[in-house]
């Protein structure tokens, strides 16, 4: 998820795509402690999507 597709949801879709994307997270990396996965970048690009997410929540609080 970029930058764009951030700006574009409400904040109730933003947290709701913050707890979906935590939880992917977490299992990505259970599975890949068990056995290594086929394309390890996924846990990079979902660890970047939530950062993003984040700090739009953030921005939007603070003004």
């Amino acid at each position: 998820m970029n930058q764009s597709e951030v700006l574009k949801l409400s904040n109730e879709e933003l947290k709701d795509q913050l707890v979906e994307k935590k939880t992917k997270y977490n299992e990505l990396k259970m599975v890949h402690a068990v056995s290594p996965l086929e394309n390890p970048i996924q846990i990079k690009s979902l660890r970047r999507s939530i950062a993003r997410i984040i700090t739009e929540i953030t921005n939007r609080e603070t003004k």
